[in-house]
């Protein structure tokens, strides 16, 4: 075996760069680059480029990475938005225990007693009557006191209303009942014909079928708290004919 030729005599800078004395083609020419400007730039500046990139990198992360100061004013925003949210779960939180604790029952409105004495027509269309009940206002409520700041009473024959009455504001403690006259007068009321042919066939019939819509706005008084709401009653009533017309039956129902 023949020994390997020596390396290469190497002379170190102190630029870093290194000096080969003997090239490995003795017949090449030399040349004035280095093959690493085959790109176009110099060895030490593609040495140095991922250290320039590391350092402007670091630099950005931390400028990125700074704590930005709160201001006073937002401050103030969290503090008032936290105030407003305890506010709502503290509220939220005594409806409740008050609500389970009261227990509120909606007023019951019934019709217990109903008297026709008038029902005739001054023409064909032209509709007069006098219809008269009784009403029973019911607070079945143990805790809770009602108020009730409208009333109003309607008569109707299916959907054409023919009468209408106002009641006064009351009062009602727990768990009283209140009767109340009230009267519907109706004076030349225009029936569609189809209406009027039926109401004088249910006259002759002796069997007259009459609908009262109420409607109450009722204010529930809880010691200091009070809230109002909108009551709606409902019966369908049967009557004998005129001049003594008794209440036969009756379906009320009373919904919020």
């Amino acid at each position: 075996m023949f020994p390997l030729p020596p390396p290469p005599h190497m002379e170190i800078n102190l630029a870093g760069k290194e000096n080969m004395s003997t090239p490995l083609n003795p017949g090449a020419k030399k040349t004035g680059s280095s093959p690493f400007s085959i790109m176009g730039t110099p060895r030490s500046m593609w040495m140095a480029t991922p250290r320039a990139i590391f350092g402007r990198s670091r630099a950005t992360q931390i400028m990125l990475h700074q704590p930005r100061k709160t201001t006073p004013v937002t401050w103030c925003v969290a503090i008032v938005c936290l105030i407003f949210s305890l506010l709502l779960i503290f509220f939220g939180i005594a409806t409740l225990i008050i609500f389970l604790a009261v227990k509120p029952r909606t007023p019951l409105f019934d019709i217990p007693n109903a008297s026709l004495s008038t029902v005739y027509f001054d023409s064909p269309e032209y509709f007069n009557g006098n219809f008269n009940f009784v009403a029973n206002f019911t607070n079945p409520n143990k805790k809770i006191d009602v108020q009730f700041e409208h009333a109003e009473v309607d008569l109707f024959f299916f959907d054409k209303l023919i009468a209408t009455a106002s009641l006064q504001p009351f009062h009602q403690r727990r768990g009283e009942v209140r009767l109340q006259s009230v009267q519907l007068i109706s004076s030349l009321v225009l029936l569609p014909k189809n209406l009027a042919v039926r109401l004088q066939n249910q006259v002759q019939r002796n069997r007259i079928m009459y609908n009262i819509r109420g409607t109450f706005k009722v204010r529930a008084n809880v010691g200091t708290v009070h809230y109002s709401y909108w009551l709606h009653g409902r019966c369908q009533l049967e009557m004998t004919g005129p001049p003594y017309g008794v209440l036969l039956a009756r379906r009320c129902i009373t919904k919020r």
